[in-house]
């Protein structure tokens, strides 16, 4: 059964909030941010001089200069990039920044339902008999860390390994010339949450710094790496990995360039085939917008597609492949909807029938349900049931091919680990993140996992059940409930591990009723000041008073603009 959730108030560091204020910060952003580990103007700055330095990278210098020694020596490289829209943006940064510096270089992406995830052996494989001829270097993106089989295969067949990577390191670390990883053990890169396409933009800075140390660079003229951070910062929010200052500042940048037009060619198809606004372009379009397009080609049929979209210069070309990308995530759409309703049938079920020790996580199958989109049905149930989930479809080889989605409570790989190493031979692989994880199980082994993974969760967390917590700033002062301090908060970034402000008063409901059937349109008062608010897909009628959980938006409506408040939560007050 779903939760009431529980509603807190951030507290609030007063001295590090008047600092921010005493620095020339608006009072409500400064208390805002300070609840956010914000000390200083200074960590608001965007400036490039502020970006964290790529020699405090592990092993970045000896990637510098073997891919350095590549493209002097006219090698052939290859990214082996991921399949989401991380392993993309990585790819089309990588091609993109290493022809601009003479590499010779082409990509190779595997399918998600041929090789599955990461450089493989079968992947391997593919790269030797890769159109462009056998290559002499490969180049993992985004993926890498855990590919121990396929490393050797490589060097096996003579191939050269560069490993760049953002995700957790298993026991065994592959045998590859470097690693660049700000995971990895005894890596003191401050930040650790730099995505796999943040990871490569770094290698590339330093690639150049190498060349630029050899004189390289005729007269000087090195090629300008920046203009890539338009691909890093959708990368880094579709991932959603947390917005550090690191991040933030990339993010920052990146949509500072797509605003003022200067985003690459598929971008703009991107925009354009959304009915979004390029020079209004948010966080949120990235998360939202353009990397649901992108995900689908890796969701449903093939990266390749997505990537080629990121690195043409063809206005035309990005224009089609951005409208093939549109159409393949409407179809992705219909998919999920279908799953989810029967995801929902399957776990009330389930609900019906479990014991407490089993009801700590969900674990879902259906023998209809396509690989590619098991893990947004897990994220579905997440958000519903607020426990970790793991959505399994089949794998075509009689194995079972899952994703899961886990709550800041639990960590879903050390579950995972945990039941690997409780039941050896249950699960055949796994990897992934705290949040997020993917995993192959035997094909009759569904029962003993969905037992085991309860099992887990609950030695790990010594809990059976979670509490829904939506934290908040607490009240919005009356004089800041305006269109003004709407736009103020609308122009910052904001994303995982530093989220958008949310709200929390006690309002009059003056007026209530559905738009389309599916929207809760309100007016509110508080202290004599009138809102216009919305709850969107909410079509209970609400009490006479409620104590509601919002954000302020600016609402435009025939060129007149408006407050207008979005309802997150709302209980009876």
């Amino acid at each position: 059964m779903t939760q009431a959730p529980l509603l807190s108030v951030r507290p609030v560091p007063m001295t590090e909030t008047n600092g921010l204020v005493a620095e020339g910060v608006h009072p409500l952003l400064a208390r805002i941010l300070s609840a956010r580990g914000v000390k200083s103007n200074q960590e608001l700055s965007t400036d490039w001089n502020g970006l964290l330095a790529p020699k405090l990278l592990s092993h970045i210098d000896e990637a510098a200069a073997v891919l350095a020694d590549a493209i002097e020596q006219r090698k052939r490289l290859l990214i082996v990039a991921d399949y989401d829209c991380d392993g993309a943006t990585a790819c089309a940064v990588g091609i993109r920044g290493l022809r601009a510096m003479g590499a010779i270089v082409d990509f190779l992406v595997p399918n998600r339902f041929e090789t599955g995830y990461g450089l493989s052996p079968e992947v391997v494989t593919l790269a030797a008999n890769h159109a462009t001829g056998k290559p002499d270097l490969l180049i993992t993106v985004d993926n890498g860390i855990a590919s121990v089989d396929g490393v050797a295969a490589a060097k096996a067949l003579g191939i050269d390994v560069v490993v760049t990577d953002h995700h957790l390191p298993g026991d065994q670390l592959p045998d590859a010339l470097a690693i660049v990883n700000p995971n990895q053990d005894g890596c003191g890169f401050p930040s650790k949450n730099l995505a796999g396409v943040g990871v490569i933009f770094y290698v590339l800075l330093a690639v150049r710094a190498e060349l630029r140390s050899r004189g390289h660079f005729k007269d000087g003229q090195q090629p300008r790496l920046d203009g890539l951070v338009d691909l890093v910062a959708l990368g880094t929010v579709a991932d959603v990995v947390k917005l550090d200052h690191n991040n933030r500042l990339l993010v920052t940048r990146g949509l500072q360039r797509i605003q003022q037009g200067q985003a690459q060619a598929g971008l703009r198809a991107l925009f354009a085939v959304s009915g979004r606004d390029t020079h209004q372009a948010s966080a949120f379009d990235l998360g939202f917008t353009l990397g649901p397009r992108i995900n689908a080609a890796g969701r449903l049929t093939d990266m390749r597609l997505g990537i080629e979209c990121l690195i043409t210069d063809d206005d035309q070309h990005a224009l089609g492949l951005a409208r093939e990308l549109d159409r393949i995530n409407q179809e992705r759409r219909h998919i999920e909807t279908t799953m989810r309703e029967q995801a929902l049938a399957v776990v009330q079920d389930i609900e019906d029938m479990a014991t407490d020790a089993q009801s700590a996580a969900i674990c879902v199958h259906h023998p209809d349900w396509h690989q590619g989109v098991v893990g947004l049905v897990a994220s579905r149930l997440k958000e519903k049931y607020y426990r970790p989930v793991i959505a399994f479809a089949p794998g075509g080889d009689g194995h079972w091919r899952g994703s899961g989605r886990s709550i800041p409570d639990v960590h879903l790989r050390d579950v995972l680990d945990l039941v690997s190493k409780r039941h050896p031979g249950l699960i055949l692989k796994f990897g992934g993140h705290a949040m997020a994880a993917g995993l192959t199980l035997n094909g009759d082994g569904m029962s003993d996992f969905a037992s085991a993974l309860s099992r887990a969760v609950i030695e790990l967390t010594g809990r059976q059940h979670f509490d829904p917590l939506i934290e908040t700033d607490g009240s919005l002062e009356s004089g800041y409930a305006n269109v003004q301090v709407a736009n103020l908060l609308q122009q910052q970034v904001w994303g995982a591990g530093f989220p958008a402000p949310l709200f929390l008063d006690e309002f009059d409901v003056q007026d209530q009723r559905l738009v389309a059937e599916k929207h809760l349109k309100m007016s509110l008062t508080r202290d004599r000041q009138r809102f216009e608010a919305i709850w969107f897909n909410h079509v209970t009628l609400m009490p006479a008073r409620i104590r509601a959980v919002y954000r302020p938006t600016s609402n435009t409506w025939r060129s007149v603009v408006t407050l207008q408040l979005v309802i997150e939560t709302a209980l009876p007050a």
